[in-house]
């Protein structure tokens, strides 16, 4: 007996991790680690903080090591100032060189602290755009994980309505065994009942369809079984002017503010090219030359060395002004972006208060009606088991209890899109 107790107990158990039980935040979590986009997204952020370097901007010194080492057979024929001839065929001659220089730039009109910038500007871009990223992520995840508890609620619905169906068949059923009802309240009564059980399984179909939906956002195989228990909760203090005024933290528009620096920025590189570049050098030299024969038999030198080179543009053919007029109207352009994202974000963020608004004052009304649809309902089952109703008033009472619950979840997850909306737009998603 102990035996079969824990093997039911076994099974149980891996039924049970079979069927994940899923929260909102596992939701989001799993998704923001498992998602394909996130993860190019990070690698850009690592490859943008990679090229954040002053020397990527050419602002560190450089060391370079050299060196040569040829052998060479010739046939020699010299005259020499004298008048001596020197003639030798197969002669051997060896030269080898080593070198060690460094230099490092020392002015080139401040492109180096513009580019330094800019490299800066282009890593913050790449952080806001993976925070972006992130938020949309995370909201269409809330918003198909609350779609799944909406469309549980409507099953619920349906499975209260069955109950009162069920019971109605049962009193008909009744009442017909004693003479006082006939087989067209019986035959109506399992239609009715017929009918639901197939609305309810296409319900659940909407579910299962929607839960793999959910599954493929998550980036897990869509074979997978979840439970999502959970209900709707509708954060009501949500306020208009706190979200217009903390737009400016979207991440988008910090975004496109960061890009309006960034060609800012590039303009100022370009212009830094029409300046001097002065650059310092150092390093250190040796020669060594050795020859069977010749006029110079041996050669070796070595020793430091140290200087400057200067380079200043004078004519180009226009080409640093061009792309300077280039520079100037591509900053232009990404300052009309901004203030578009601004006027969009703005008007997103009215219009889905305005929802959210609304669906709360519908709901305390709906809420009323649900209850009254219920205690309806009730009250009219109560009254056909008293044949004072008929099987149309039982089926007229379940259809607006029906509608009412429909109602009531479609304005919670009306309402609850329009907050998620708004939170999002001020990063201030909570999962």
């Amino acid at each position: 007996m102990k035996k079969v107790t824990i093997i039911c107990f076994l099974l149980m158990q891996l039924f049970a991790n079979a069927q994940q039980r899923l929260s909102l935040s596992d939701a989001v979590s799993t998704a923001l680690k498992n998602n394909l986009g996130i993860r190019v997204a990070k690698n850009n952020v690592f490859i943008a903080t990679i090229n954040n370097d002053y020397g990527i901007a050419g602002g560190l010194p450089y060391v370079t090591l050299t060196g040569s080492d040829n052998e060479q057979s010739l046939n020699l024929n010299q005259t020499l100032n004298g008048g001596t001839k020197i003639e030798r065929s197969g002669a051997t001659s060896n030269a080898a060189s080593v070198g060690v220089g460094a230099g490092v730039l020392v002015y080139n009109g401040g492109k180096v602290i513009a580019e330094k910038k800019r490299l800066e500007n282009v890593q913050a871009v790449n952080e806001y755009q993976l925070t972006s990223r992130g938020l949309t992520l995370a909201s269409n995840v809330m918003l198909k994980y609350f779609d799944i508890v909406r469309q549980q609620s409507y099953a619920k619905t349906l499975e209260k309505s069955i109950e009162v169906s069920k019971q109605k068949l049962s009193i008909v059923q009744t009442q017909k065994e004693i003479g006082v009802a006939n087989n067209a309240d019986l035959f109506q009564s399992q239609l009715d009942l017929n009918a639901q059980l197939q609305s309810l399984q296409a319900q659940q179909l909407v579910i299962d369809q929607d839960k793999t939906d959910l599954l493929t956002l998550l980036t897990l195989k869509t074979d997978s079984t979840i439970i999502i228990s959970d209900t709707i909760l509708v954060d009501q203090s949500i306020k208009l002017d706190s979200i217009l005024n903390h737009l400016d933290i979207n991440p988008d528009i910090v975004a496109a503010e960061k890009q309006i620096r960034i060609n800012e920025l590039l303009e100022t590189e370009i212009l830094a090219q029409r300046y001097p570049s002065i650059s310092a050098t150092t390093g250190f030299n040796y020669n060594r030359s050795e020859n069977s024969a010749g006029s110079v038999l041996f050669n070796q030198n070595y020793g430091p060395y140290v200087g400057f080179n200067f380079a200043l543009p004078i004519f180009n053919g226009g080409v640093y002004k061009k792309q300077s007029q280039v520079a100037t109207l591509t900053t232009g352009n990404s300052k009309l972006l901004r203030d578009t994202l601004v006027l969009a974000y703005n008007s997103i963020a009215f219009k889905n208060w305005q929802a959210y608004k609304s669906n709360l004052q519908q709901l305390q009304t709906q809420q009323k009606n649900y209850d009254l649809s219920l205690q309806l309902l009730d009250l009219v089952l109560q009254r056909f088991q008293l044949r004072q109703a008929t099987i149309i008033d039982v089926k007229q009472a379940q259809q607006s209890f029906e509608n009412a619950g429909y109602q009531l979840v479609n304005l919670s997850y009306a309402a609850k899109v329009s907050e998620i909306q708004l939170k999002k737009l001020i990063n201030r998603l909570s999962f």
